[in-house]
């Protein structure tokens, strides 16, 4: 805003608003201009308060929809099928349920670990891990199940399609070194991994196979190199084979592949791997170590989830009970109202979720009231878990689910209280949604606000421009007239003195 303006004419030039006439005229105009834009003022004060109010309503919308989401955990068939496992004895057995575990209880006995087949090379490297060995010759690896025979024979693995996985050869040349050979077998990633363990005598490789269970076993044969293949494989490397069908004794057995043993209240069962999984329905065992006594493993339903549940959809409905109360009452002791006071959608949304926790339904035989199965209903409009009514309520979970989950007939009474809760919270959270409808309402008004703000500011800009143009009008009238007094009161003084 210009605060100075340059005044031409008979007397001069004026470099500041006033000086013609002597009045604070940037004063005034100041003034002036500042009463022109006070209703710009209180549009600005009026956005304000309409942000506040769209972040609040930002906070129920949230806060909506984290008691639509503990609503919907009500809902949830796994959540009524909530079982909890436990063992008398951790460190042979850990247990855990999925869906479909049944109570029960069983006596669990662990006779054997499942094992992956190990074997290592009888040739000791004295030369160091990383010297070229000289040796060549192709090493095939194949998967499979050795017998208990003797000697034992070998049956590759067949898929379920009747297929057979591609054996998987690995070439060693003559540069290659024992670290080398150990690299190579495990990059060919052939279900065998490949390490060096020192002895007394030297550098050793070990091959084990990377998964347990007697259908993971391994076989190692030892050819010529693909170069050659009318050739040998060198000492070395035939010495590195594994194939006791055809007496090849290059390598010692340190470890069988075998399958995990046990007994379910006297039924033997096994495992490829040390979890069994499919023993019982929606159990899963873990086994550590061999039992020598049985470990009793219980399942039973799991109190403490269901009951968390119900905690937590209490907290979520108490939460946003208590912002909409704040926010939507006046306060006697600091004369204020809540940023929500006297908004009908607002106090719609508590009275609409009220009226539902306190109805009544016919769902189940056992459960009429969210009350009857311990949630209640306080003096002060939040919802408390009576334990003990709770607790009896989960002793009857068949009626207690149909209370909440009950779908029943559309607009009945027999239809279950979360349903009931997922429809009102659904209308009340859609784009077209009072919540949404509401916030977006303010929206529009904030637009139309400032859209009046940028009207009122051009009428006060050319409010300010007239009344410069018309102050400099006057300086300027002011300044002629001061002008004219001056040579009058010198022409007096002049004609005074001559007719002396």
């Amino acid at each position: 805003m210009a605060t100075t303006s340059s005044i031409s004419g008979s007397a001069g030039t004026l470099s500041s608003l006033g000086v013609g006439s002597g009045l604070d005229a940037e004063g005034i105009v100041t003034k002036l201009v500042a009463l022109e834009r006070q209703p710009i003022t209180r549009l600005q004060e009026q956005v304000s308060k309409i942000q506040t109010k769209i972040s609040a309503y930002s906070q129920v919308k949230s806060l909506v929809s984290g008691f639509q989401d503990a609503t919907q955990k009500l809902l949830d068939p796994g959540f009524w099928n909530s079982m909890k496992a436990t063992s008398s004895d951790t460190s042979v057995l850990s247990v855990s349920t999925s869906t479909g575990a049944a109570s029960g209880n069983y006596n669990v006995v662990v006779a054997r670990l499942a094992s992956s087949q190990s074997i290592v090379s009888k040739e000791a490297v004295k030369s160091g891990t990383s010297t070229a060995l000289n040796a060549s010759g192709k090493l095939t690896i194949e998967l499979g199940t050795w017998s208990s025979s003797t000697p034992p024979t070998f049956a590759v693995t067949t898929a379920a399609d009747g297929t057979t996985p591609t054996p998987v050869s690995v070439e060693v040349e003559p540069g290659d070194s024992l670290e080398k050979i150990r690299d190579k077998i495990n990059s060919a990633k052939a279900g065998v991994t490949a390490s060096i363990v020192k002895d007394a005598n030297g550098a050793r490789l070990v091959m084990s196979g990377t998964q347990t269970g007697e259908a993971n076993g391994f076989r190692i044969t030892a050819g010529a190199p693909s170069a050659t293949p009318e050739g040998a494989a060198s000492s070395f490397v035939a010495g590195l084979a594994y194939d006791p069908e055809q007496s090849t004794s290059g390598t010692t057995l340190t470890q069988a592949a075998g399958n995990a043993q046990a007994t379910i209240n006297g039924v033997d069962v096994t495992s490829a791997s040390n979890t069994f999984s499919e023993v019982l329905t929606g159990v899963s065992l873990t086994v550590s170590k061999v039992s020598t006594s049985p470990v009793q493993v219980a399942v039973a339903q799991d109190n403490e989830t269901l009951t968390k549940a119900f905690n937590d959809f209490a907290s979520a409905y108490n939460s946003l009970s208590s912002y909409l109360k704040t926010n939507t009452k006046y306060d006697e002791s600091s004369k204020k109202g809540g940023t929500l006071q006297g908004d009908s959608m607002a106090v719609s949304v508590l009275n609409q979720l009220r009226a539902r926790l306190g109805s009544s339904n016919t769902a189940s035989s056992a459960f009429g009231t969210l009350s009857s199965v311990g949630l209640q209903m306080s003096t002060s409009g939040t919802l408390t878990v009576n334990a003990t009514k709770l607790n009896a309520a989960l002793g009857n979970l068949t009626e207690l689910k149909k209370f909440f989950t009950n779908e029943g007939t559309e607009g009945g009474t027999n239809v279950g209280l979360a349903n009931t809760l997922r429809t009102v919270t659904r209308s009340m959270l859609d784009t077209d949604g009072p919540i949404s409808t509401r916030t977006a309402g303010l929206q529009t008004t904030i637009k139309n606000n400032e859209k009046q703000q940028e009207r009122l500011d051009d009428r006060a800009a050319l409010y300010e421009k007239r009344l410069r143009a018309q102050y400099t009008a006057l300086d300027k009238a002011m300044a002629s007239i001061t002008q004219q007094s001056g040579y009058v009161t010198q022409a007096l003084k002049a004609f005074n003195s001559s007719s002396s």
